[in-house]
């Protein structure tokens, strides 16, 4: 029988549980905004602008100097490692910028997948190495939570049991660690939406995935009230001939999480897994209005379905800035809306309606 030995004191889980929760307070969410340098380059070739560091800065800096309409809507900001060092034009790091706008700073630490040997294509995670030390200097400059993908696929032979552990086992070593330095972790075991696969099958492959990462963040002792789960929605594949509607694909979700998730979890932020930024808040504000009861906060981490319309109106252009804005702003509203079950959908913005899908989504 295994003994408590407990890491963390009453103080440190009270730290965690208040970040965890300040991040998902009623109406807030996640803005993701960790794209890797290779992740801008696909985003900034779309608009015909050139990735360089200053370009990224310049973007970023738009998103986050939005005026105050998104105070109420933005709970985190997820920073990639260079974002985390850069500044506002007045010379503010940008982690202080957000605190003082009362967000809370997440910082990516995974280093990207890597492939699974003997498996039909599956991956697992890279990054445990010098976690630790990463960790204890991020928390330093001003982070408070962190985030770590793994991903699996369904297909006929995947995911394997292999997968499902393997990436279950690295999720929950992560979360132990970023817990010892005072960070929340999110885990996000994301089921890609690649495949022909219908809503069951992937209502099952995520039960079946989250039952493990629940299992093993029990294994590693991870003090559940100061984590966050980045999961997909429960969606049929890309290549399905059927079509699902909103409420189906909430009803599948809501009820995977409520086999899976324990109640101790203070809050789901999902993927938006490629969907449009319009399905991406129509299926959230479903979900919020699904009659099945739902102990935890269900809200947004969202990267292209938060941007892909203020992208598109920036264009690289400085005089743009403000347009690009406004779109930001119309699509953090609305998923504020969506994650207390207030959405109206007006379907007007640059890019609402286009399908952000992007085939076996690497960051």
């Amino acid at each position: 029988m295994p003994h408590a030995y407990p890491f963390l004191t009453p103080e440190q889980k009270k730290e965690l549980s208040d970040i965890a929760q300040r991040i998902v307070a009623p109406g807030k969410g996640i803005l993701a905004a960790d794209e890797s340098t290779g992740s801008v380059a696909k985003r900034f070739q779309s608009i015909n602008a050139e990735n360089t560091e200053e370009n990224r800065r310049l973007y970023r800096q738009l998103l986050f100097t939005a005026d105050d309409r998104i105070n109420p809507c933005i709970g985190g900001v997820i920073l990639f490692h260079e974002t985390m060092y850069q500044k506002t034009d007045d010379g503010k790091p940008f982690p202080q910028h957000l605190k003082e706008r009362g967000m809370v700073v997440g910082i990516k630490v995974d280093k990207g997948v890597v492939p699974l040997a003997g498996t039909n294509g599956e991956t697992t995670t890279q990054g445990l190495d010098g976690l630790y030390e990463r960790c204890a200097q991020y928390k330093k400059d001003g982070a408070d939570f962190a985030k770590w993908r793994c991903v699996l696929k369904i297909t006929p032979t995947t995911p394997s049991r292999l997968a499902i552990i393997e990436n279950a086992n690295v999720l929950a070593r992560y979360a132990s660690i970023c817990q010892m330095h005072g960070i929340v972790p999110i885990v996000e075991p994301e089921i890609l939406p690649d495949g022909d696969h219908d809503l069951k099958r992937c209502q099952y492959v995520t039960e079946k995935v989250l039952a493990a990462v629940y299992k093993a963040l029990s294994d590693h002792h991870v003090y559940l009230e100061g984590t966050l789960l980045k999961p997909n929605m429960v969606t049929a594949g890309h290549s399905c001939s059927n079509k699902y509607s909103n409420q189906e694909i909430a009803m599948a979700t809501v009820t995977a999480l409520r086999r899976t998730v324990p109640p101790a979890v203070p809050g789901i932020t999902f993927l938006s897994g490629g969907q449009s930024e319009e399905e991406a808040s129509i299926n959230l504000n479903a979900m919020n209005m699904c009659p099945l009861h739902r102990p935890w906060a269900l809200t947004f981490s969202y990267g292209r379905a938060l941007q892909a319309s203020a992208l598109k109106a920036w264009a690289g252009k400085k005089e743009n800035g403000k347009a690009c804005q406004d779109e930001f702003i119309k699509r953090a509203l609305a998923n504020s809306q969506a994650c207390q079950g207030k959405y109206v959908s007006s379907g007007a913005s640059a890019a609402g309606g286009d399908s952000l899908f992007v085939a076996n989504h690497a960051y």
